[in-house]
C-alpha cells in the first residue's frame, strides 16, 4: 500500500529535535511554529501530506497556528483526549486508503499503530528522513537552476 499521510506526535518530535527553535521551551508557540515550517518544506519536497497532533493541554487557543489547506494539518487534542488517541484513530481511518506513517518515540504507540496495519518511525529516524529529503530537494533545485542558467546563457550567445 502507498503512504497516504504522515501523522506526527508534535511534542514527541519537538523534544527530540533540539536544533529547532534553540533556546525556546519545547511547548512554546515559537517551537511549534518552527516545526510546522520545517514540515511544510518537507511536504514541498516529498508531496506527502503531514498531520501534526499536539496534546492541547498546554496550548492557549491564541497560540494555535492557522490551519493551512490540508497538506499540512495542525491539530490539538481536546480536554480529556490525548494526541496518542487522536493518532490511533487517524491511523485506523487512513488504513482504508493506504498506510499512515506515525512518528513518535512512544514505543507502545508505535506498536499499537503497527498492529492497526500502519507504519511507525522513531523521531530520530524521521528527523533523518526530513533532513535527507530537504537536502535532496536543495540539490535538485541547485541542479535545475544551474541547467536553466546554462540554457539561458547558450540562447543569448546565439543572438
Amino acid at each position: 500500500m502507498a503512504l497516504v499521510r504522515i501523522l506526527v506526535d508534535g511534542y514527541s518530535l519537538l523534544h527530540n529535535w533540539p536544533e529547532l527553535a534553540p533556546g525556546q521551551p519545547r511547548h512554546s508557540a515559537r517551537a511549534r511554529e518552527e516545526l510546522i515550517y520545517v514540515l511544510t518544506r518537507f511536504f514541498d519536497a516529498t508531496g506527502t501530506p503531514v498531520t501534526v497532533i499536539f496534546d492541547g493541554a498546554g496550548a492557549r487557543p491564541s497560540a494555535r497556528p492557522p490551519e493551512p489547506d490540508g497538506d499540512i494539518e495542525i491539530l490539538f487534542s481536546r480536554a480529556g483526549q490525548t494526541a496518542d488517541q487522536m493518532i490511533e484513530r487517524a491511523a485506523h481511518r487512513f488504513g482504508a486508503h493506504g498506510e499512515a506513517l506515525v512518528v513518535t518515540d512512544d514505543i507502545a504507540e508505535r506498536e499499537t499503530v503497527i498492529g492497526l496495519g500502519g507504519q511507525a518511525a522513531s523521531c530520530a529516524n524521521f528527523i533523518r528522513m526530513v533532513e535527507n529529503a530537504l537536502k535532496e530537494f536543495q540539490d535538485k533545485l541547485r541542479d535545475y537552476r544551474r541547467a536553466e542558467r546554462n540554457r539561458f546563457n547558450r540562447s543569448h550567445r546565439r543572438d
